[in-house]
């Protein structure tokens, strides 16, 4: 007969043991649970087998949290104990092929990996990033490792640090994420060994002092997927080389001093684009090629663009967002086709745009801002959809626009 106490720790480890058979279910095939399921052969009865299944799922749980097997042998003892000298022996074969993977697994950092972090934390004296050298660097605040301890991300995020970029951040190549955010006492150029991360899929030093060109040998960085140099110090051109990335999907350079035109080549590998390049001194036309781009949101805002802008529109585009307001263009609005479905907000203010407002526009379901002020637009605005919630300053300033919410049509 087992006792109360057994009885109720059973009943603890089964709702337990259900919750984990849930969490398992969405869990990819576990080759060390095979040998368990495997035993149907031989004379197991339906119940301890279910355990045996259990107890190995709680096992490889155990295995992935940065917790030890210490931590957790309470429970299991408690399991084995319940279970017949098959199933244990089963059990203890599990528990052997557990203990032979390498506790590199859990949480310890790759030494080389560890070495160059604190290059990175001295290079900034003493207002450098919180990381010890007496804990495993993959414990460390901003810092992610793939399961061989290798630094896969870093993240320094509004830290009084001061300095430049160590170049040493191009000695940890198994980086995929970088991101230097709010950091106003960083400064100097973004440095030539970043080229050498070959793995790097996002990159961000946004908000910083950080000034010069933006480096072409960026193209070197082939698994780049998205870029966000926004609110520093940048000047000069963008290079067109960028347009050579064959995953980048988000460029983001806005508020910064760049000048010259906006490459045509950018963009045009991947769909569902975004480009953000607002709040500079960029010059020219916006690139006929464009419109074979699929953006979900372009801001050009806050430059001294000219000529024709309708290549971004299309109804069958997906295009969620659209601010081209402040520039010096000009085309015909009348001829533009809006995508219906997807348009959340268009800004066109200050701009020398004419023609007429389509009627079009009141079929886009999910408009949410829409401004037009400071044209050349005439005749009627239309009536119904979302227009009929906006003011007079969506359409105000032009040059013949009349009709609610202005003065009536005459």
């Amino acid at each position: 007969m087992k006792s109360e106490s057994q009885l109720k720790e059973r009943s603890r480890l089964a709702l337990k043991s259900r919750e984990l058979e849930v969490e398992a279910e969405d869990r990819p095939h576990n080759p060390n649970c095979e040998m368990v399921r495997n035993v149907r052969q031989f004379e197991l009865g339906d119940g301890e087998w279910n355990w045996a299944m259990e107890s190995c799922e709680m096992v490889e749980i155990m295995k992935e949290e940065k917790s030890s097997l210490n931590e957790k042998k309470d429970n299991t003892h408690c399991i084995v104990a319940m279970l017949s000298p098959l199933t244990m022996s089963l059990l203890a074969l599990l528990l052997i092929s557990v203990s032979l993977i390498p506790a590199t697994t859990f949480a310890l950092c790759n030494e080389d990996d560890k070495q160059n972090l604190l290059i990175i934390r001295d290079s900034f004296g003493s207002s450098n990033p919180p990381w010890h050298s007496d804990i495993p660097c993959c414990d460390w605040p901003g810092i992610d490792c793939d399961a061989t301890g290798h630094v896969t991300g870093m993240a320094i995020l509004e830290n009084p640090l001061i300095g430049p970029i160590p170049p040493a951040i191009g000695n940890l190549r198994y980086l995929q994420v970088v991101r230097l955010h709010k950091l106003p006492n960083l400064y100097g150029t973004i440095p030539p060994e970043i080229a050498k991360l070959s793995n790097l899929r996002f990159l961000t030093i946004s908000w910083t002092g950080v000034y010069g060109s933006v480096p072409s040998f960026l193209a070197n960085l082939t698994a780049l997927e998205q870029l966000d140099l926004s609110f520093n110090k940048l000047s000069g051109f963008i290079p067109s080389s960028l347009g050579d990335l064959p995953k980048l999907y988000s460029i983001d350079i806005s508020r910064n001093n760049l000048t010259g035109t906006i490459p045509a080549s950018l963009l045009h590998k991947v769909s569902d684009s975004y480009l953000l390049l607002s709040h500079n001194n960029l010059t020219g036309p916006v690139p006929k090629s464009f419109q074979k781009v699929y953006f979900r949101r372009v801001d050009l805002s806050r430059n001294k663009l000219i000529g024709d802008a309708s290549v971004f529109f299309g109804q069958s585009k997906s295009t969620q967002s659209i601010d081209l307001s402040r520039n010096k263009l000009m085309f015909d609005l009348s001829k533009v086709k809006f995508p219906e479905a997807e348009l959340l907000s268009l800004d066109l203010n200050h701009n020398m745009i004419y023609g007429s407002i389509p009627k079009q526009i009141t079929k886009v379901v999910n408009l949410q801002g829409f401004n037009v002020s400071y044209n050349m637009l005439c005749g009627e605005i239309p009536q119904g959809g979302k227009l009929g919630k906006l003011d007079k300053y969506s359409f105000f300033h032009n040059k013949c626009l009349c009709g609610p919410p202005l003065e009536p049509c005459t």
